[in-house]
């Protein structure tokens, strides 16, 4: 006791002790926090390594006409070839990707929906028998998801913009079809139709149709988002995330309605229904008289 007191009284006691408190707080530190700081130093480099991907998919995609930083191009006198992509957002790559519109092989008036390129195409059959074919589409399927996934990430990361809407603003279900009808009729139906199925316009654009089953309530959302070409964008302002999938559940709800006559006849009402009843029933009348007609009745024979 007297030894450890006479020590205390030295005078770089005082130092020692702050020293050694100051060792174990750090070995309690360490002791606590290892994992959390892995586990951000890993999912920051697997960040990295996806926007690395990114890069290489849009420079081999994308690039030769977005420029190599998404600036855009423009020929010799100035017009553009491409529009820059600063700024897009993650919702204009994820539509345009996803229904073939880009990478677009001969630019034109508007481009046309067609099936994605393999690295992007996430429309993969699955249901296999055998085990090898499941397993390998599924790997397929899930790279394809990657890739869109890191191609949107990136062009996100070169300006911001508009992010994929999340499965909850695009349930339909939860959507009110009567008002998304009026929603639809007052802004989309002049160029779309009433009930979705398209229309052209001037300089060869057109309107595609949103009747069929391969446009998503996604893409849906997005393209009212971003204003893919021709359209115009239809922002938070002008229309809500309440509206757009008050919308998305009137144009599901109108798709899968039966037509009792058979055929639809693009569903533009009596019009077209009258107009094709009167055409085809003058045609099969006037071919019947016609082949009437053209019988000549046999002579009588004399008694």
């Amino acid at each position: 006791m007297k030894r450890f007191t006479a020590w205390r009284r030295r005078p770089w006691a005082g130092y020692a002790v702050v020293l050694a408190a100051l060792a174990a707080i750090g070995v309690l530190y360490a002791g606590f926090t290892p994992q959390n700081n892995r586990a951000e130093a890993a999912g920051n480099a697997q960040a990295a390594e996806d926007l690395q991907n990114g890069r290489q998919l849009y420079n081999k995609n994308c690039a030769s006409c977005h420029g190599q930083n998404g600036e855009g191009t423009k020929d010799a006198d100035g017009k553009a070839i491409a529009p820059s992509l600063l700024g897009v957002g993650a919702a204009s790559v994820d539509f345009q990707v996803s229904t073939g519109r880009m990478p677009a092989m001969n630019p034109g008036a508007q481009m046309p929906r067609k099936r994605p390129i393999p690295e992007f195409d996430v429309d993969v059959k699955t249901d296999y028998h055998e085990p090898e074919k499941r397993e390998a589409a599924e790997k397929r399927k899930a790279q394809a998801e990657k890739n869109l996934a890191d191609l949107r990430a990136y062009i996100a990361s070169l300006g911001g913009g508009p992010s994929v809407p999340t499965a909850d603003q695009v349930d339909p279900a939860k959507g009110n079809a009567a008002a998304g009808g009026k929603l639809f009729r007052t802004n989309c139906a002049q160029c779309h139709n009433f009930v979705g199925s398209g229309g052209a316009l001037t300089g060869g654009k057109y309107a595609p149709p949103l009747d069929t089953s391969d446009v998503t309530p996604t893409q849906i959302y997005e393209a009212m988002l971003t204003g893919p070409q021709a359209m115009p964008v239809f922002n938070d302002t002008t229309l809500t995330p309440e509206n757009k999938r008050d919308i998305i559940a009137y144009l599901v709800q109108t798709r899968e309605e039966p037509n009792p006559g058979g055929n639809g006849l693009g569903r533009v009402g009596p019009v077209s229904e009258g107009l094709a009843g009167w055409l085809i029933g003058l045609s099969l009348l006037v071919l019947a008289a016609m082949w009437i007609t053209a019988k000549k009745p046999k002579k009588l024979k004399k008694s």
